[in-house]
């Protein structure tokens, strides 16, 4: 295991011949001339897979509902101004990484990394059981229980009033 942002170096110093990583560190690797020999989104249906949610605890859902459907509404929004503007956000998000990082990322990089995310108002919670289940396979983790993982409840009052269809919480959601 290694941190992402040293892999691209590992891999120009000889020291790493292969890596299992998310954008944008696949697409710097291939700049660099690394080759892909597996894109994960071809192992899941629809070529889908959680990777990030919001996530709160429920006691502070309970204590702040109003905040929570606040942050839920922004993310929604700002996912659908990234559909309908996806060179603006990836410019955007590029401003952010220079701001954040002290250097953009060059289009090389930027570009085809770009292509390969894709936001949705859905968690994907099928593949979240999915995927801890790949990680006790390969010895990473015990098996967890993680039944009542998901409140969609916010999330899916926010999407009907976005006029969008609710997503489902694959029998994880909190009974």
């Amino acid at each position: 295991r290694s941190d992402n942002k040293v892999t691209p170096d590992a891999y120009k110093s000889g020291s790493l011949d292969g890596a299992w990583v998310p954008e944008p560190t696949a697409s710097k690797l291939v700049a660099e001339g690394g080759k892909v020999l597996l894109d994960e989104a071809d192992l899941w249906p629809g070529k889908k897979f959680v990777i990030t949610n919001i996530i709160v605890r429920q006691e502070f859902l309970k204590e702040h509902p109003k905040v929570v459907e606040a942050v839920l509404r922004g993310a929604v929004k700002t996912n659908a101004w990234i559909a309908e503007n996806p060179e603006k956000a990836k410019a955007a998000a590029n401003a952010r990484l220079k701001a954040d990082a002290g250097k953009p990322l060059p289009a090389e990089v930027l570009d085809p990394a770009w292509k390969s995310i894709q936001t949705t108002n859905d968690p994907l919670a099928a593949t979240l059981e999915a995927e801890a289940d790949h990680a006790v396979k390969a010895g990473l983790l015990e098996k967890p229980d993680l039944k009542g993982i998901y409140d969609l409840g916010p999330l899916n009052k926010v999407l009907k009033a976005e006029g969008e269809s609710p997503v489902d919480d694959a029998g994880l959601g909190v009974k």
